[in-house]
């Protein structure tokens, strides 16, 4: 990290990543000095609090990079870190395969990343933990590195297409998390045809120089080019099992929500209580629910009910280790796969109408100013009395008569001054557009269009926001108290990137736009006033999808570092465990503090963390390249036909335009426009060099589709010159 760039984390809140590597970066700047975690947090000029520094101190020092001394003192292991005769040390990452068959290898404790060479990589594949042996050839500055060990597998299960050949089969990878082709013994082919797609696993290296992976077919899935396979295609390949192992269904089948006398006496009845759900029209797993009580002093009692997946789901079950392997349930176009078996998602746990449900509540009474004067969390029982979609609760709101009329009114009122609250406190008001299809019974798309946030949608998420701060709070209060910290799951989201940011500003004064980046808050309101401009003039839409992309990537940690996006000090997901993991454990970690005080193995609690996260970003990429499929498989349907689009990107070879209403990307080559166009070093705009025409990022054009490609989710356009 350069000098400017230090200076810019001092007095900030560092992520635990960021953390660890500015303490072991000051630890070799001193190799013989002793620190204890006050003297490091104010050598760094860090704001994160005594006990962040020193779990910090203790990873590393478990990590053996520093050495632990007594007295919460440490010090730098210089053997780990002296330079060895042969000028190589070793270190532990992740692999980042290329589409060459070489890789980079990330590496925590390290800011460059380690380049490996395809001989190097010892059967590693994308994804996977390794150890490397690391040095610098003489004259480069560019780290190179060789596998010494594969720790870890990312995943088990790829995706290929089979070849039959006269002696044994052949599966050719998708994508380049396997790089080489992969042999297949013919009894291990189940049979498999030519061209069809196959889920396969890697069961051993053959002994060459450079080794050849053997796999067998555990899924043959049919011949490629159906949407049904494409989209088992996404899942496969990003790492989900598409089917439950036989052990989990066996214990899920003996599952059941009988209620006896005992249970009942553990929680508090709430049955008689009014109380709904309101969830798209599609949802089948009912996670959350509201109730609705006007106490005797006039107060407003709002419960905030969620499935309690916990009672279910025990530690170390079968259920529970496939749960986390997973780690969240993952939403394509077209098809749900859940974390949870459909027994549990759709019946056990979701909170269907009119069927007495196990809950794990927060409850906060209001005053007749919405402020919250009381909260309550503990496990209930619950009995919905009616399940709204979102469209029949806005038309209740916005009709103010219909079922809960008064009740719903009433949450609306209160949600919105919760929502000023939020944004008031400094909250981003970002809000990316999401697309929606709408689908034949052959699952193709028919329609494409942008959802449309409304107050119910809204309503919802200002209470389930509440939930998942007030539960985190609970739990930084209860640390407070007792001076010392209860590991717990946050949902952290750290400040942008000050470079990027400032990248960003100079591309948004060139559009008109000045921002101030003089510090986050400033970021922040910055931002805001982004969203209004660019509600107003379409030209400046692009600079809110741009400021997006500046945004850090929330994540699940055990180290607090707030919110920023949200502006909320403490934040955590309790709400939806039917889908996340995340709040499984979170579920189990605050009713055992309810109760008492409990502390779990915090090492063990953030790698838990970093894996569920890992596959949050797994999920997300699989829904996304599920969009971009069926964005192209409906514009296939319009070849020909014009559109309204926004230039989305620009260049060397021509410029990238999204169709207003669909939202599908395509390109159009510079050598298709009807005069040569000069891109401007900045790559703002473009310039006819006859006609001195300029077109610029966020301009609204007319183009014409000229051919979709759905095996390369590539759409090619034409530019109408206006």
């Amino acid at each position: 990290m350069s000098k400017g760039k230090k200076n810019k984390v001092k007095g900030n809140k560092l992520s635990a990543r960021q953390l660890r590597t500015e303490v072991l970066k000051l630890f070799r700047r001193h190799p013989k000095k002793q620190l204890n975690p006050k003297q490091v947090a104010r050598k760094l000029k860090v704001a994160n609090s005594k006990d962040s520094v020193l779990y910090a101190l203790e990873s590393l020092a478990k990590s053996k990079q520093l050495i632990a001394l007594g007295d919460y003192k440490f010090k730098l292991d210089r053997a780990a870190h002296a330079v060895k005769t042969n000028k190589s040390t070793t270190a532990i990452g992740k692999v980042d395969m290329t589409r060459s068959g070489s890789a980079y290898i990330i590496c925590e404790d390290r800011e460059d990343d380690v380049h490996v060479a395809a001989k190097n990589l010892n059967t590693a594949l994308d994804g996977d933990k390794v150890k490397i042996r690391v040095w610098t050839p003489r004259g480069r500055r560019r780290a190179e590195g060789e596998v010494e060990e594969v720790m870890e597998r990312a995943t088990s299960a790829y995706i290929g297409t089979y070849w039959q050949y006269p002696r044994s089969g052949i599966i050719v990878p998708d994508g380049n998390k396997v790089s080489r082709d992969v042999q297949v013994e013919n009894d291990l082919s189940l049979d498999a045809k030519d061209g069809e797609k196959v889920v396969f696993a890697i069961i051993g290296w053959t002994k060459d120089r450079l080794p050849t992976p053997i796999g067998k077919v555990t899924t043959v899935l049919g011949k490629a080019g159906s949407n049904d396979i494409e989209m088992k295609s996404i899942l496969v390949n990003n790492g989900f099992e598409l089917v439950f192992p036989e052990s989990v269904m066996v214990e899920t089948s003996a599952l059941h929500d009988a209620l006896s006398e005992a249970e009942l006496a553990k929680r508090r009845d709430l049955r008689s209580i009014t109380t709904f759900t309101i969830d798209p029209d599609t949802a089948k797993d009912f996670d959350d629910a509201l109730s609705y009580q006007k106490l005797e002093n006039g107060h407003v009692e709002i419960g905030v009910h969620i499935a309690d997946v916990s009672h279910f789901v025990k530690p170390n079950s079968a259920l529970d280790k496939e749960a986390y392997s997973r780690s969240t349930s993952v939403y394509l176009v077209d098809r749900v796969l859940p974390m949870l078996p459909e027994k549990l998602s759709n019946a056990l746990c979701s909170l269907r109408p009119h069927e007495d449900k196990f809950t794990f509540s927060a409850i906060f009474t209001f005053d007749g100013k919405g402020k919250i004067k009381d909260r309550w969390f503990g496990k209930t029982i619950i009995h919905s009395d009616r399940r709204f979609t979102y469209e029949e609760a806005q038309e209740v709101i916005e009709a103010q008569k219909g079922d809960f009329a008064s009740e719903i009114a009433d949450i609306n009122r209160l949600a919105h001054i919760l929502r000023k609250q939020k944004f008031n406190n400094g909250a981003i008001a970002f809000e990316s557009d999401e697309v929606k299809f709408r689908l034949d019974e052959n699952a193709v798309p028919v329609e494409v269009y942008v959802k449309e946030r409304k107050e119910a949608h809204m309503l919802i998420e200002d209470f389930m926001l509440l939930a998942n701060r007030e539960v985190a709070t609970f739990i930084q209060d209860k640390s407070a108290q007792e001076g010392a910290v209860i590991p717990f799951v946050y949902r952290i989201h750290d400040e942008p990137d000050q470079d990027r940011v400032a990248e960003l500003a100079g591309f948004a004064r060139n559009l008109g736009f000045e921002m101030d980046v003089s510090s986050p808050e400033m970021v922040a309101r910055s931002y805001n006033r982004m969203v209004k401009a660019a509600a107003k003039d379409s030209g400046l839409k692009i600079l809110q999808e741009i400021a997006i992309r500046t945004m850090a990537k929330a994540a699940y940690s055990t180290q607090n570092i707030g919110h920023y996006g949200l502006a909320f000090a403490n934040y955590s997901h309790f709400t939806s465990p039917i889908r996340r993991y995340s709040d499984v454990l979170v579920h189990r970690l605050l009713e055992k503090n309810i109760v008492g005080t409990y502390r779990t193995n915090a090492a063990k609690l953030e790698e838990q963390c970093q894996h569920i996260s890992l596959q949050e970003r797994r999920a997300m990429e699989a829904e996304r390249e599920s969009v971009k499929y069926k964005q192209v498989e409906f514009i296939q349907n319009h070849i020909g036909e014009t559109f309204d689009g926004l230039i989305s990107g620009i260049i060397d070879s021509g410029i990238f335009v999204e169709l207003v209403d669909s939202r599908c990307e395509g390109m159009i080559p510079f050598h298709t426009m009807d005069e040569p166009f000069m891109v401007a070093d900045s790559r703002l705009y473009l310039e006819g060099q006859r006609s001195g025409k300029r077109l610029r990022m966020g301009d609204k054009i007319r183009v014409k589709v000229v051919d979709a490609d759905l095996s390369s989710r590539k759409i090619d356009m034409a530019y109408i010159p206006g």
